[in-house]
């Protein structure tokens, strides 16, 4: 039997504000919080999660690994997640049909166009 995806571990300066961040970002909620971590999921049942643990040192060069969000309406989430404290980057994408974004603490995310056909 193949593992199961548990979770996606996030470090962070600030783990509890991130997870926080991240909970509102995407409609999740922390289902466990310690001093040294927080985890959200969409329910307490629901996999995967994001579990956010402390480091010292802030992000220094581009992730390898980055989330993918795809809403209905590309542009007002975009709006919606610059207004929560996510700001616009360019890592070289040029013209490309995604927003690049990065989180508060500067971890990049894309947030990419709908796939509904225009006028649906």
């Amino acid at each position: 039997m193949p593992s199961q995806w548990e979770q996606v571990v996030v470090d962070a300066e600030d783990p509890a504000r991130l997870a926080r961040w991240w909970a509102e970002a995407l409609g999740y909620r922390i289902v466990h919080e310690e001093p040294d971590e927080v985890e959200i999921r969409r329910d307490q049942h629901t996999l995967p999660g994001l579990l956010f643990t402390p480091v010292p040192d802030p992000k220094r060069v581009k992730n390898r690994l980055h989330i993918d969000l795809r809403p209905d309406d590309q542009e007002a989430e975009v709006e919606r997640l610059v207004d929560m404290g996510a700001r616009p980057v360019d890592i070289g994408q040029h013209d490309v049909t995604w927003v690049v974004l990065a989180d508060p603490e500067g971890n990049e995310f894309c947030v990419l166009s709908s796939r509904k056909p225009p006028g649906q």
